[in-house]
This record gives structure tokens, sequence and C-alpha cells, in this order.
């Protein structure tokens, strides 16, 4: 929730310097942006909820599934033709995903299916994403409505169980908000350079990121079963990128 205070509040001062709020508001597809909306909000209160139970590592390994799940939706919802390479990659990273998991081994976790159902939410955000943005919406659009609706769902579900945070608490929810945003304008500034397909495979630098402060912070270890999944989704993903650079090159 204050995550989402703090991006609203950066959204409606940037739109408002750079042009017209309520112009920028204007939608080609309200109702898309709103539902886009809610699952920006639901896939990152369904993975933290995720990391009380599993390792930074584990959490982005299950995560890691959502360029794939989008690929899989882009046939059934966007109308997309999707090769037969494609879909071979999709399988390989459902066995990766098979080998995090482990179903029907005393290992399974069922807690991992929460990272797993917020790889799902990202992978509908990034399909709907496209829609919005096909139909004419702008990137302004498009930060505006997920500030103030985020900004609203959030607030809806986190007034109720509000507690005063403690020093160290508002220190790290000001570290998260403002390295969210960050975050988010850094990749905007990468897009002016560089393609998309380019900058993909950087997306998987996460699980790294992700094992070495999983290690530093929190003593965590990806088992070897783990790595082994991440590192198949991994290559399914990477596969996918190839297969669209040898297309459009």
């Amino acid at each position: 929730m204050v995550r989402y205070w703090v991006f609203a509040l950066f959204a409606l001062a940037w739109v408002g310097y750079s042009g017209s709020i309520r112009q920028t508001l204007k939608s080609a597809r309200p109702v898309l942006q709103f539902w886009r909306s809610i699952l920006s909000v639901a896939e990152i209160a369904i993975f933290n909820l995720s990391l009380r139970y599993l390792g930074l590592a584990e959490a982005h390994s299950l995560l890691a599934m959502f360029p794939l799940i989008a690929i899989a939706l882009a046939a059934p919802l966007l109308g997309e033709h999707v090769g037969w390479r494609r879909w071979m990659a999709v399988c390989w990273g459902f066995i990766g995903t098979m080998i995090i998991l482990r179903p029907g081994f005393e290992v399974f976790k069922p807690e991992a299916l929460i990272a797993l159902s917020a790889a799902f939410c990202f992978g509908f955000y990034n399909i709907i994403t496209r829609q919005v943005s096909a139909a004419g919406d702008t990137f302004k659009t498009n930060m505006l409505y997920m500030a103030l609706i985020g900004c609203g769902a959030s607030t809806v579900f986190g007034i109720p169980v509000w507690r005063e945070p403690t020093s160290a608490e508002w220190w790290m929810l000001s570290v998260l908000s403002v390295t969210g945003i960050l975050g988010h304008l850094l990749l905007v500034k990468a897009l002016e350079y560089a393609p998309a397909s380019m900058l993909q495979p950087f997306n998987y630098s996460l699980l790294v990121f992700a094992t070495l402060f999983g290690l530093i912070f929190f003593a965590e270890l990806p088992d070897f079963w783990t790595l082994v999944g991440s590192g198949v989704i991994i290559a399914s993903g990477l596969y996918v990128i190839a297969i669209g650079r040898r297309k459009t090159g």
C-alpha cells in the first residue's frame, strides 16, 4: 500500500508536469486498464506472500515462468500465431517448473503454488498490456491507470490491517518505494535505446541477484533441483528470444 501511495504521487507529478492528467486518463480500453491494474496489485501481493514460505531464489525461479505463460496465453486471448518451436519452449518451461515443484515427492511444497500463481497473474498482465498498447494507449496512460487504481485497491485491503511501522520498517518501506520507481524508470529508459527482445534476457538476471541476496542476507541456498529447474526455464525463455531475433533479423 505504501509503495502504491508513493507511486501514485510520482505518477501524478510526472504526468501533471509534462502534460494534462485529464487528457492522459482518456483510454481506448478503460475496462482493460482497470483489470490490468488489478492484476498488477495481485501479482505483487501474491509474490510477497510467497516470500513468507519460500527463499528468494526459489520464488523468483517460479516467477520466471511468466514470459512462457504469456506466450501460451497469446494464442487464445490475442489470436497470435504461436509456432511449434515456441510451444516446445513452453513445454520445456513447464518441465522446469515441475522439476522445482516435484509433485508426488515428499519435498513438494504446496506453498510453491503461490509463487506460480503470481507468475500467471504477471503473464495475464503482460497480455492485457499488449492489448491496451495496441489499442493506442500511451505509456503515460498505462502508468497513470496502474498507479491510481493500484493505489485505490491496495488501500482498500491495506487500511483494515494497518499498524504503525517501526522506524526500521519505515526505512525499508522507503527504500522499497524508491527502488520500485527507479527500476521502472530505468527500464523505460533502456527501452528508448534497445528493443524489448534484446533486453528480455536481463529479466533472468533476477535469479542471479535473488540467489546472491538470499545467500548474503538470509543464508538461503537453493537446492540442486531448484537450480536445475531454473536452468531449464531460463534456457526455454532464451530459446524463444533467439527464435524472435532470427525472424526479425
